[in-house]
């Protein structure tokens, strides 16, 4: 049986990806099968080529084209911004992964942005009985105050029970027979609600209630509030902290460990090289504008909060 993993990348995303991926194939168990999936619209062939060079005996690579039909109902409006900052189609083709790929009964998602330092079959063999996810509480944010407003007052729900979505253990075929998809394009059709972290937030609303929280280790972020974990299982670089950008950031030596053993490493120093003071500032700053959000949802007559008043979104 493989164990089977899909990213969802943008063209520009390649770099960061071919060092995630050389993490997973580097800490993969050579006694188990691996079938990499990227999820992508428009990747060009130079970079296709530089991830499938990662095949291996047991390691698969596969790409994967998301069609514009299928993501017709997902419009580019700012209710569904990233970070409240710009429109990216890629976050949201995790959430079709289940019905596009039936032949799965669990899968493991994760960004691009990630390292791993441990063997993800670990992760793909966690039992998630009835559970429609398992995934890691979002630590990123347990230190912003205007993000714990949000969580408990906008989408009514607990801080400390908020995942991130950017590791998922997906129990596929539960998404499948619960119609996860038409769940998701029937709140997004008559709300359009107006989200911080729009599939993040579809995810914790429509699971809530049936995740299963795995060991922190699993998805670490590099936080300014708390120490860094002694042996993190998946490295996260979460929100604005990427090595590429900034130096001195928690958990960077996993990134550049691995980034230098691959095709990408002169590229990728050389971004960090010319990134400026000021675009650092830019981008250290956009956490203010991503929050800036929070008022404005409070207000919104169709907030998460106000229609499951009436309603239920979970599954």
């Amino acid at each position: 049986m493989t164990v089977p993993v899909f990213y969802s990348i943008s063209d520009d995303f390649t770099p960061y990806a071919a060092v995630s991926l050389h993490s997973l194939v580097k800490h993969a168990d050579p006694k188990r099968d691996y079938t990499v999936t990227f999820l992508h619209q428009g990747l060009s062939r130079d970079h296709e080529k530089a991830l499938a060079a990662y095949n291996r005996d047991n390691v698969h690579i596969k790409f994967y084209e998301m069609s514009d039909e299928l993501l017709k109902p997902i419009q580019d409006r700012k209710e569904n911004y990233l970070r409240g900052d710009f429109f990216a189609m890629s976050i949201f083709y995790r959430l079709f992964i289940p019905d596009l790929f039936p032949e799965y009964d669990k899968v493991v998602y994760i960004d691009s942005d990630t390292v791993l330092n441990d063997d993800i079959a670990k992760l793909y063999d966690h039992d998630l009985g009835n559970n429609l996810l398992g995934a890691c509480t979002d630590t990123s944010i347990q230190f912003v105050e205007k993000m714990l407003r949000y969580i408990k007052e906008v989408l009514a729900l607990d801080p400390k029970e908020y995942i991130n979505s950017g590791m998922l253990v997906m129990n596929a075929k539960a998404f499948r027979e619960e119609n996860f998809v038409d769940k998701f394009f029937s709140l997004l059709g008559r709300y359009h609600f107006d989200c911080i972290a729009p599939d993040q937030d579809y995810l914790n609303e429509i699971c809530s209630g049936r995740i299963k929280y795995l060991d922190g280790r699993w998805d670490a972020m590099p936080n300014e509030n708390t120490a860094a974990l002694e042996n993190p299982g998946l490295i996260h670089y979460n929100l604005f902290f990427k090595p590429w950008h900034f130096s001195g950031i928690q958990y960077e030596d996993y990134f550049w460990t691995n980034a230098e053993e691959t095709i990408f490493a002169d590229e990728l120093k050389a971004e960090l090289a010319k990134t400026t003071d000021k675009e650092r500032d830019t981008e250290y700053h956009k956490l203010d504008h991503m929050l800036g959000k929070l008022d404005t949802t409070l207000q919104d007559p169709h907030n998460w909060a106000r229609v499951k008043e009436n309603e239920q979104v979970t599954l």
